[in-house]
């Protein structure tokens, strides 16, 4: 009987933002009939396709054990340089490739202090918020690059769609199937989840502890640049702000999607139900014409609700192992007990 209670206190804790995100879409759709419009859903789809698409790199990053802060500044400064060297050459593809390659650079950089230096990531990441955040005010001058300087086929970028699905969206989609088929699929996936488990068993295992967090840094990098330049195509303007809080927005879809902080565990089911719920959140809010500020207190909460649903689902899991532990030895101790039982009368007989 305990162990029943055990197993379905787990499975609550593993699918438990499944349930919040269904009564959540309930709640806004009881206060407001047109919530639940196809038209309104393919807006938060939409909305969210940024931050999905940073969210999941950083929720393996977050399983192998490390976590990436810059994430927000990155986007900043990678629409900022691909925004200017469009102004400047009125080359597209070349204003993307400098994005682009700037992310790479920016994660490269995390991903060598971190994984080959040794040194704490949120430490690193943090100090790195500050570094692109501000790198990002001084290219501008604290301006924003307008709809004016940039290439007529860049604006058209932010509205573009295959048929009838926007770009955005496929993209979003392929960056979720691309997650999922590593991390489940593909040896870099156990990977990840070895070195988030224990780093001392993956490299007695022969896996490059400092070769998968490095590589994991710069494809976080790599994809808050693509979001930032997606953001820009979007709002048709660069601004130095423009992926601010991103970087807490992201790390709260990953969180309220039960990866682990601490490491080792995650699904990315799990983190497109945190990302749904999040959107869903914040495009309710809207609807209800809440404040911006209060949208801005409510999205904090959630993070710190989270951060705290973390800790429980972790303790939760570990109790659940510890009971099977004890279970087994039980048993196992049970099954000694009748060998010795039957060699004892085997012998008097």
């Amino acid at each position: 009987m305990k162990q029943s209670v055990g197993e379905f206190k787990t499975l609550m804790a593993r699918n438990g933002i499944f349930m919040a995100l269904v009564l959540l879409i309930i709640f806004f759709s009881l206060l407001n009939p047109r919530f639940l419009s196809m038209g309104n859903a393919m807006n938060v789809m939409l909305q969210i396709a940024e931050l999905g698409i940073i969210a999941l790199p950083l929720a393996m990053l977050l399983i192998s054990g490390a976590v990436d802060l810059s994430v927000g500044s990155i986007a900043s400064a990678a629409a900022v340089n691909a925004a200017l060297t469009m102004s400047a050459t009125g080359s597209i593809v070349l204003g993307i490739a400098v994005g682009l390659i700037f992310g790479a650079f920016a994660g490269m950089l995390n991903g060598f202090l971190v994984a080959y230096l040794g040194l704490n990531p949120i430490v690193v990441t943090l100090g790195f918020l500050s570094v692109w955040g501000g790198y990002a005010m001084l290219m501008t001058n604290g301006r924003t690059v307008t709809r004016s300087e940039l290439p007529d086929g860049f604006r058209e970028l932010g509205t573009a769609a295959i048929g009838p699905v926007p770009m955005r969206l496929v993209m979003l989609v392929a960056a979720i199937a691309l997650a999922w088929y590593v991390l489940n699929r593909h040896r870099i996936g156990r990977e990840v989840y070895a070195v988030g488990g224990s780093q001392r068993a993956a490299f007695l295992m022969g896996i490059s502890v400092a070769r998968i967090r490095f590589g994991l840094f710069a494809a976080c990098g790599v994809s808050s640049a693509l979001a930032g330049i997606m953001l820009a195509a979007k709002v048709q303007s660069a601004s130095p702000a423009i992926g601010l809080n991103l970087e807490m927005s992201a790390l709260t879809v990953v969180l309220l999607g039960g990866v682990a902080f601490a490491g080792g565990s995650g699904r990315i089911g799990g983190v497109i139900a945190g990302l749904l719920f999040f959107g869903v959140l914040r495009n309710g809010l809207v609807f209800l014409q809440a404040s911006p500020f209060l949208q801005t207190i409510i999205v904090g909460l959630t993070l710190v609700v989270a951060v705290g649903l973390d800790e429980s689902i972790q303790k939760i899991v570990k109790k659940s192992w510890e009971n099977r532990g004890r279970a087994a030895l039980a048993e196992q101790s049970g099954d000694d007990e009748d060998i010795k039982s039957q060699t004892g009368s085997a012998v008097r007989s």
